[in-house]
């Protein structure tokens, strides 16, 4: 099968034949139809994931089953699916419990194996991982769920537990800080935007966000004081914050954008800079703020999910901004750190 191909940190990726992936034990290989090109992958890239080389990168992806390995009772050839980045072993205490995303023995395509920036892709425990697109459902919106979607609906529904009219601050409008837009939309919430990029925040602002902040740009120093406007646009501050970049200075932006016992919620990754990255923990401290992780979202939660998809309450289509195929991802991902995207990049293998 066709396939990126990374062979070494930060070597340019190459398309090229390898060897097509057979079923595991428990699990299936799915024909990819669309998989999304996400910062995470330019994370394993960089080198900031230990991963083995070479390596094949992907983990948002959505296809039709083509074998079933031993086991599996929940599937058959010719399934359309999905699946969460973090694959749980179905086995454990978490996963028993309904949290596959925290599981201590999880799989990952495209960081603990080879990835769906290919033709195919094996995927495992899937009777535990898997998750049935409705018809109603095309396999390109499908893909875009299995990161950036899902991973904003579970770290505001699950973890900030946004209410109906408060404040969200979100902290890039990439992938996930357009879901998280949407979703807080449709929870109720006021948002404010805040990116460097115009057209990112012009991206916001038709999804819903109440608020754009454009960062910066507005100061003699050439820096918005973020959080100084998101206190005045917000009467104090919001209820609920969401970097969805992951640096320390827009974790420090969006925590210091809350108001006193206020919710802030980590969604983009934090590589580390001269050791661990400073969080203000001062303003955390005397304003008695919630600081939560949030890794993604397990199997089973995705029918509340996807039913308000299907009613329109949610239209993650509307955050694909461009398709291409293995040939240009190639060339896209070494700087996709920097790419001026507003929205969500997915990859189509048989392009």
């Amino acid at each position: 099968m066709r396939a990126v191909v990374v062979d070494a940190v930060r070597a340019q990726p190459q398309v090229r034949e390898v060897q097509a992936p057979t079923a595991p034990p428990g699990g299936v290989v799915v024909e990819v139809a669309a998989t999304g090109l996400c910062r995470s992958d330019w994370h394993a890239w960089a080198g900031h994931d230990e991963i083995a080389f070479p390596h094949v990168p992907g983990h948002e992806l959505a296809g039709v089953v083509t074998q079933v390995g031993d086991g599996v009772r929940r599937w058959s050839v010719g399934d359309r699916v999905t699946v969460p980045f973090v694959c749980g072993c179905g086995r454990c205490e978490w996963c028993l419990a309904g949290d596959a995303q925290v599981c201590p023995h999880q799989e990952q395509p495209g960081f603990t194996h080879w990835g769906s920036f290919a033709e195919q892709v094996a995927l495992h425990a899937a009777d535990t991982n898997l998750v049935a697109v409705p018809d109603a459902v095309d396999l390109a919106t499908a893909a875009s769920l299995g990161c950036r979607f899902a991973t904003a609906y579970r770290a505001l529904v699950a973890r900030a537990r946004v209410r109906d009219g408060e404040w969200v601050t979100v902290v890039g409008a990439g992938g996930v800080g357009l879901s998280s837009v949407m979703i807080a939309k449709a929870l109720g919430a006021r948002v404010v935007a805040v990116d460097r990029n115009p057209q990112a925040l012009e991206a916001a602002k038709a999804l819903g966000a109440d608020h754009t902040v454009e960062a910066g740009d507005t100061s003699s120093s050439g820096d918005t004081d973020v959080p100084a406007l998101v206190a005045e646009l917000t009467g104090g501050g919001s209820h609920v914050s969401v970097d969805a970049v992951g640096s320390e200075q827009t974790c420090a932006q969006a925590i210091r954008g809350l108001r006193r016992r206020g919710r802030h919620v980590q969604v983009g990754l934090l590589p580390p800079v001269s050791g661990h990255p400073r969080v203000p923990m001062d303003r955390v401290i005397a304003w008695e703020l919630d600081v939560l992780g949030s890794h993604g979202m397990a199997a089973g939660d995705y029918p509340g999910m996807l039913q308000l998809i299907e009613q329109g309450r949610l239209q993650p289509q509307r955050l694909v901004e461009r398709t291409v195929g293995l040939e240009e991802a190639a060339a896209l991902l070494p700087g996709f750190d920097r790419a001026a995207v507003a929205g969500i990049t997915v990859i189509d293998p048989s392009r």
